[in-house]
């Protein structure tokens, strides 16, 4: 499960992204603008790749407000997806033999 904890401050979030992994599931929170509205981009995956070398319709994404109950709202959304999408993540380490591949 994904706690606040794990998550770094809104202050740091207004600087840059927070990327992080829990149980297969890689995740990213990042400032967007979305409606002419800052918002909480948050986009969950399966592990092994970064986020920059996986396919986007391997990639989850959604919006939350800007500010702390934001990223309240995008915790329980990632533990909701952890849960939902459990044999995805758990699957997710067979991926490296596709990374593997690429590397040859």
């Amino acid at each position: 499960m994904i706690n606040r904890e794990d998550i770094l401050s809104m202050e740091y979030l207004k600087k840059t992204e927070y990327t992080g992994c829990h149980q297969g599931m890689r995740y990213r929170l990042e400032g967007a603008t979305k409606d002419e509205e800052k918002v909480l981009k948050v986009t969950v995956w399966p592990e092994p790749f970064n986020y920059f070398n996986t396919r986007s319709e391997d990639k989850t994404e959604n919006f939350f407000s800007f500010d702390e109950d934001g990223i309240l709202d995008a915790i329980r959304w990632m533990n909701q997806r952890l849960f939902e999408d459990k044999e995805k993540w758990e699957r997710a380490s067979e991926r490296w033999k596709e990374y593997a591949q690429l590397s040859d």
